[in-house]
């Protein structure tokens, strides 16, 4: 568990959010008819869904950063947010379906002007300075707050987390995530292993970006580990969010894990 929780620059989260939401918008603008049908996996998505689900998410920043009433709730952390997701599946899968069937009905240009729209009212907060001001807190659905730039790295999680989800639906090329972007998710995602599954039994690396001890048991003081999981950060953000299997990786070579402890299949995924 790290010694104190991470804190973020804004200006570097604004940018990271910035380039990964233009990331996402040259791939929109080429997706065709069957694009858009292609099923992804997420249960019974498709690409249309997707892009819904996503323009829902990251239209909640321009929303929370509007609202007049004081954020006076109390405080969701990062690692908080990360439980919480598990628990909205269903307001979540409720309020995509709409959205699909409305803004994101139509051709791929259609499609690809609701997708900009989303994407501009975002681009129009992270570009005023006042508007991403350290130390700002805004209101959350269920009567919680959260700090800004907080808020903002959980919007960077949708983009990195299902900008993936998109490339693997399309089966091409991978997506070209923002490397800040990528660095954050990753680091957010290990500090929120480390609270939820705490110890210093488990050393987990995930170069370049996120080394955290994590899981009840014996700690090591010096030396080399007893238990050391390694993996790089796209495999990481796939295990924590449930979107591949930990055997598989594992005897795919993309997860290293040694020691009697290092099998972490049952604390994951982390985040719903």
């Amino acid at each position: 568990m790290p010694a104190k929780s991470r804190t973020y620059q804004p200006k570097m989260v604004s940018a990271a959010l910035a380039a990964q939401n233009e990331a996402l918008r040259g791939v929109v603008h080429r997706l065709t008819d069957s694009d858009l049908d292609r099923p992804t996996r997420l249960g019974s998505w498709r690409v249309r869904e997707l892009l819904a689900h996503l323009s829902l998410a990251l239209g909640r920043l321009p929303a929370a950063v509007a609202e007049d009433r004081a954020a006076d709730g109390p405080e969701l952390s990062l690692s908080g947010y990360a439980e919480l997701s598990r628990t909205l599946t269903g307001s979540v899968d409720s309020a995509v379906a709409e959205h699909a069937q409305t803004a994101f009905a139509g051709r791929p240009e259609q499609v690809a002007a609701a997708f900009d729209r989303s994407l501009d009212a975002v681009r129009a907060v992270l570009d005023n300075p006042e508007a991403v001001e350290s130390g700002r807190r805004v209101s959350l659905l269920g009567g919680r707050s959260m700090d800004l730039t907080d808020f903002l790295v959980t919007r960077l999680v949708e983009a990195v987390v299902h900008a993936d989800d998109l490339a693997a639906a399309l089966g091409g090329d991978a997506f070209p995530h923002d490397r800040q972007a990528v660095a954050a998710v990753t680091r957010m995602l290990a500090d929120a292993f480390a609270e939820q599954v705490p110890g210093g039994a488990v050393e987990l690396r995930i170069p370049p970006y996120a080394v955290v001890q994590a899981v009840e048991g014996p700690k090591h003081t010096r030396g080399t580990p007893p238990n050391v999981v390694e993996t790089d950060p796209l495999t990481w953000i796939r295990l924590a969010t449930g979107r591949t299997d930990w055997s598989a990786e594992v005897e795919a070579a993309r997860v290293s894990a040694s020691g009697e402890r290092s099998d972490l299949a049952r604390h994951l995924p982390i985040l719903g």
